[in-house]
């Protein structure tokens, strides 16, 4: 969503495939034990270069494929399994961490979805709506730096790993791109509904192929513009005939579906030059991590100072403690949702992450739906269907192939 849905997934998926520490299961002694597989790295490059796959959350599944991800783990011994770093694992303990993920990656996913949709749309004790979107980027934003940063002290000071270095200017347009399609998720909610949201966010693969496609000259199979065709048609279908539980203005409607579209081609453009880094530079997840927030802060704030909404927003949240919690529980859960994704994709791999992660947003939509009173119509409640099934196919198509190869 708000950090995951470009820069934590394309972080993980481009600075895995190119920057593994020495501790990761594809170390060259671990690799070898596992009979040469350690040619996972350029797996990853062979299936970018030649089907155009993007680092987008829908396509984390492509562009993190190595030997270990998407396959079963090495059987060892009668009901034992190969760990990563070469230790035998319980099954046992294999699932603990697998439902721990689940619960983490829903817990809290599930819950930043809810209270986005409250502080956006419910008024506070006194009467007023949140008054910054700005704001609530700038919360989320500072605490994800404060995560980037620890991560990149202890990788440098406690695994003794530093990563390589951008010039840190190559993170600003990214991190611009990425302020806009945060604050356009947000407000967003103003105009439409959240099942609206979650639906049209689910299409934002069709923006990536086009500037895929159009800018970087990447190809891509027939299947891949079917499923962008039925993910289409599905959430037209869907928004055609969802009946809102409030009646607004068509003005604002198509307001609202404007603000997202600029969320879905920012969204695109901020994993597409991430990528373009990470191939230049070598950067690691923590660099890019640390780099985006930075000047995310800093713009946010700077923003926030120069209107005056720095000061409206703190005064709000003195009259309003609701909103405060509000506040603190986005940034909060942002920021283990980010240390979810990590381990989920290192201990299970992309196509299982990609699950929880569809999973996730049919719970919200779900949830939503019953708490916020929105009524759906049969032919809405099909298009929905349409575009989750397409997803989970998309997920098993990359699956098999990947198993094909190996």
């Amino acid at each position: 969503d708000d950090q995951p849905t470009s820069l934590l997934c394309s972080t993980i998926s481009s600075s895995l495939a190119s920057s593994l520490p020495v501790s990761s299961p594809l170390s060259s002694s671990s690799a070898q034990r596992r009979g040469g597989m350690n040619r996972g790295p350029r797996l990853v490059e062979t299936d970018v270069e030649q089907h155009g796959h993007n680092n987008q959350e829908d396509d984390v599944s492509s562009s993190l494929l190595d030997p270990r991800h998407g396959k079963a783990p090495l059987a060892g011994e009668k009901g034992v399994l190969m760990a990563g770093d070469g230790h035998q694992e319980s099954v046992r303990s294999k699932g603990l961490k697998l439902v721990a993920c689940f619960a983490g990656l829903q817990g809290s996913y599930v819950t930043w979805g809810f209270v986005q949709e409250m502080v956006m749309t419910q008024r506070y004790e006194n009467g007023a709506f949140f008054p910054s979107t700005v704001f609530l980027v700038c919360a989320n934003r500072s605490l994800a730096l404060c995560v980037a940063g620890a991560l990149m002290l202890y990788k440098a000071r406690v695994l003794k790993q530093p990563g390589a270095k951008a010039p840190f200017y190559q993170y600003s347009p990214c991190s611009i791109s990425n302020i806009v399609s945060s604050w356009a998720q947000y407000e967003c909610l103003k105009y439409v509904s959240f099942p609206t949201q979650t639906l049209f966010k689910s299409s934002k693969v069709i923006p990536v192929m086009l500037v895929g496609k159009f800018f970087h000259k990447k190809s891509y199979p027939w299947i891949e513009y079917l499923e962008a065709v039925g993910i289409t048609l599905g959430v037209a279908l869907f928004m055609i005939t969802e009946k809102h539980s409030k009646k607004a203005a068509d003005q604002d409607s198509f307001l609202g579906v404007l603000i997202l579209c600029v969320y879905v081609f920012c969204d695109s453009f901020t994993s597409q030059w991430q990528d373009r880094v990470y191939k230049t530079y070598h950067v690691d997840q923590y660099a890019m991590m640390f780099g985006v927030n930075t000047f995310s802060f800093l713009f946010c704030a700077s923003n926030l100072m120069w209107t005056g909404e720095m000061a409206t927003s703190l005064a709000f949240l003195v009259d309003n403690p609701k909103a405060l919690v509000n506040v603190i529980t986005l940034a909060f859960t942002s920021a283990t949702g980010q240390l979810f994704i990590f381990y989920t994709i290192k201990q299970f791999g992309p196509i299982v992450f990609t699950i929880m992660m569809t999973t996730r947003q049919v719970v919200s939509l779900v949830i939503s739906c019953i708490v916020f009173g929105h009524s759906l119509g049969l032919a809405a409640i099909f298009g929905t269907t349409v575009v989750f099934a397409v997803l989970f196919y998309r997920t098993k198509r990359k699956y098999d192939a990947f198993a094909a190869r190996n």
